[in-house]
């Protein structure tokens, strides 16, 4: 399966519209106490794309901001309308964002390449053997950019 870009997506009422027009660089599930609170869930996946090709393309989105299980301030895009998080970022990061995979109109092509804070996840989750994991916020992502590009997912 290859997907086209640009990929386009929004929150649950769509009044919050997005457009994203570069290729994802991973998607991981992260299993931090903040992603279980913002989601409601054990987990929640995300992908990390480039800041420059993200764009919102219909109705304004509210701002939150926190601080992470790794200690950054880190600031949220939500729907105002129905509540729905669309994307985090770092203040004073990386020019990426953490946006979140299931906003996606197309999620059939969504797969973790790994898990990422295992420390905070729940009990029950099995994780398989040859899952790349790591305990909390990883220093190198490489393995996880890797992974993902094994995928074949996007045309190079």
């Amino acid at each position: 399966m290859t997907v086209a870009l640009p990929l386009e997506g929004g929150c649950q009422c769509g009044e919050l519209r997005y457009e994203l027009s570069a290729a994802p660089m991973t998607l991981y599930a992260c299993h931090c106490t903040n992603c279980q609170k913002q989601t409601g869930s054990a987990f929640v996946l995300s992908t990390i794309i480039p800041e420059a090709a993200f764009k919102f393309t219909h109705g304004k989105p509210g701002k939150t901001t926190w601080t992470s299980d790794a200690g950054n301030a880190r600031y949220g895009y939500y729907c105002k309308d129905c509540g729905a998080r669309i994307a985090n970022g770092q203040e004073g990061g990386p020019p990426f964002l953490s946006l979140r995979a299931g906003t996606f109109d197309d999620t059939s092509w969504v797969r973790p390449a790994g898990h990422i804070w295992v420390k905070s996840a729940q009990s029950w989750i099995k994780f398989d053997k040859d899952d790349l994991l790591c305990d909390t916020q990883p220093t190198d992502y490489g393995p996880y950019l890797e992974r993902f590009r094994s995928f074949g997912l996007f045309a190079a």
